[in-house]
């Protein structure tokens, strides 16, 4: 590949970076602290908000997002992994950034980091660092990419931490159980700012590390929370600054019930945010405007409904058939289903068996994915018949069939990870 500098392509930045690391993932933050400084960014923004979590992350960025535009600041988002397109990842203004904007960037960090060699995402941390350095941002708002403690996103100190969730995921970075994991996430930790928790049970590690920091913790379900009829929803908060509640907000624009959770510890989150205050009017536009493709997702444009959901570990399974239960059909549910490999499939299985009729099975266009052969069997040693299955060469195809054999008053559900849902889903919604 010819020298790399800013008119190369966006598509041949990423082949390359793809081939920088030995490894797709090293946790830890030296190298990539270092090449920072060597770049001299500016802050971020004003007010830096991390996001840290097993589910949940993305749609929180996103509601805060919608709820801050609404009020007219200035936010930059940092999110992962991407469904159609890197850009996806990088937004200033509700906007992703553009191909060109991106590899500028990528060319001062290729610049800053001389022999130091950085993983896919650490490199994609630093240009959007970077990108938001340079627009003067009112708020940045930057999810952690896995754990938290050790993640690249963990160089900036932020104003507010939120741990959205606490569940078994990536067991082999993160560790095998919940306390384990509560800790890698506390990492996002700073000694005395705000820390907002949307897990309802959370951890003694995360509790205990809270408490040695003397930091200010806000808990779903204790310091704050919400109440729910079938057109709105209350928001209370009792954290020690003054009561505060809001009567009959609308529904997010997010779909599925766990949603709430996520909204709630949103609204939170904007509490603990005093200098960038926003109103009543704001928080409803951001609610009803909010956008993000791939979470629990209706597409009704054809006879026969398609929901689209990156639902990939067991939790958020459990998330997603919550969801379908509550939202029934007279007809069957058919499940496009394709996994990663190194994931508990037969967990992520189990919690959706008892809302699945028949299942489509299909290996996404990666590496890691796991072939249908090895889903179909997971699916035997559950006690799932050999009719209600079937294992086609690619997403799309398995999609089709399903397009197929649908009648009317059944459903299509598309999980198991971001690349089944990106193969699936069109690129223009």
């Amino acid at each position: 590949m010819p020298a790399l500098d800013a008119t190369t392509s966006l598509s041949d930045w990423l082949t390359w970076l793809e081939t920088l690391h030995p490894t797709e993932i090293e946790l830890g933050l030296t190298r990539v602290a270092e090449v920072y400084q060597r770049m001299g960014c500016r802050r971020p923004a004003r007010y830096v908000i991390t996001v840290a979590g097993t589910n949940g992350k993305g749609s929180t960025i996103a509601m805060l997002e919608s709820i801050l535009l609404s009020a007219g600041y200035a936010v930059g988002s940092y999110t992962s992994p991407h469904l159609h397109h890197y850009s996806e990842r990088v937004r200033v203004d509700g906007v992703d950034r553009s191909d060109k904007s991106l590899c500028r960037a990528f060319t001062r960090v290729n610049a800053a980091r001389g022999e130091v060699s950085l993983t896919y995402f650490e490199f994609g941390t630093l240009a959007a660092l970077d990108i938001f350095s340079r627009n003067h941002l009112d708020v940045a708002l930057l999810e952690v990419g896995l754990g938290g403690r050790l993640d690249a996103v963990n160089i900036i100190d932020p104003d507010i931490a939120v741990i959205t969730s606490i569940a078994l995921d990536h067991e082999e970075w993160l560790g095998s159980d919940r306390e384990a994991i509560g800790l890698e996430k506390a990492g996002i930790m700073r000694a005395g700012i705000p820390v907002v928790c949307g897990d309802r049970q959370p951890p003694q590690s995360l509790l205990q590390c809270a408490a040695d920091l003397k930091v200010s913790l806000s808990c779903l379900g204790q310091q704050f929370g919400y109440e729910a009829d079938t057109e709105t929803w209350t928001w209370w908060s009792d954290n020690g600054q003054g009561q505060l509640s809001h009567v009959g907000l609308p529904q997010p624009a997010l779909s599925g019930g766990f949603q709430l959770d996520n909204a709630a510890t949103v609204l939170a989150t904007l509490q603990c945010l005093r200098e960038v205050p926003v109103d009543r009017f704001d928080i409803e536009e951001g609610l009803k405007h909010v956008r993000l493709p791939g979470r629990f997702q209706l597409l009704a444009t054809t006879a026969i409904p398609s929901i689209y959901d990156v639902a990939h570990n067991p939790h958020a399974a459990a998330a997603l058939a919550l969801s379908l239960q509550a939202q029934r059909v007279t007809g069957r549910t058919r499940m496009v289903f394709g996994a990663m490999a190194d994931k508990d499939i037969a967990l992520i299985v189990n919690e959706l068996s008892a809302v699945v009729d028949r299942w489509y099975l299909a290996a996404p266009r990666i590496a890691r994915a796991a072939q249908p052969e090895q889903i179909s069997t997971i699916l035997r040693e559950q006690g799932i018949s050999e009719d209600n299955m079937q294992s086609y060469a690619g997403v799309s195809q398995a999609f089709e069939a399903a397009q197929a054999e649908a009648e009317e008053d059944d459903r299509i559900v598309v999980c198991g990870s971001f690349y089944t849902v990106a193969e699936a889903l069109p690129a223009h919604v």
